[in-house]
């Protein structure tokens, strides 16, 4: 045994990986559309699969936005009501204070993100406040007017998104618009926006 192993201990290997595990980064994968049968879910899980075999020093979580039934902001409910939305709302709020980084994957409607995800984020401050966020879109136009619509709300909610954002297209990443089939030219720009989101989010982490 070395002289600083006689100092201050030996680690042991199971101590090493829990150091490692607790300085893993949380980041989560929403799910942004609650559709039936939404392309989303096929991007969301095609997204957590390529982000899990990368080397990161972080762990990834699908977190499909269609499980929580949550009502529009400032809605009056009937009394029976009240139980399961305040319910909901915890959860989702919970949910996501959990993590130090997202990962939004979204289509575009009317050139801005979908309505239930923009209540989604109404109802969300301090819980995402000081992390940082990347975009996946997918629609005729990659969902790039969706991701421009995100970046006004995540400047009002303090979330800093990155720069690369990822576009499929639903012509040429879908067969006929449904099975995705993503182009390989998609990995370089997929591998950029996660970089930057990883050093981002372990930066912001050290603010909180």
């Amino acid at each position: 045994m070395g002289f600083l192993d006689k100092l201050f201990g030996k680690s042991t290997k199971q101590e090493t990986n829990t150091v490692i595990n607790n300085n893993k980064l949380k980041i989560a994968i929403v799910q942004g559309s609650v559709r039936e049968g939404s392309n989303g879910e096929s991007v969301a899980d095609w997204m957590y699969d390529f982000a899990s075999q990368r080397k990161d020093v972080a762990s990834y979580e699908i977190v499909n936005l269609a499980k929580y039934d949550l009502p529009m902001l400032g809605q009056e409910l009937p009394e029976t009501d009240q139980a399961g939305a305040e319910a909901a709302i915890k959860a989702w709020s919970e949910k996501m204070a959990s993590f130090d980084g997202y990962i939004f994957v979204t289509p575009e409607y009317n050139h801005a993100v979908g309505g239930a995800l923009k209540n989604a984020l109404d109802l969300l401050k301090p819980e995402v406040a000081n992390k940082a966020a990347g975009f996946v879109g997918y629609g005729g136009l990659g969902g790039t007017r969706a991701h421009e619509n995100l970046r006004l709300i995540f400047g009002e909610l303090q979330v800093a998104d990155v720069q690369t954002a990822v576009t499929f297209s639903l012509m040429s990443d879908f067969e006929n618009m449904r099975v995705f089939k993503p182009a390989d030219y998609h990995a370089a720009n997929v591998n950029q926006m996660l970089d930057q989101l990883i050093a981002w989010a372990g930066a912001f982490k050290t603010l909180r």
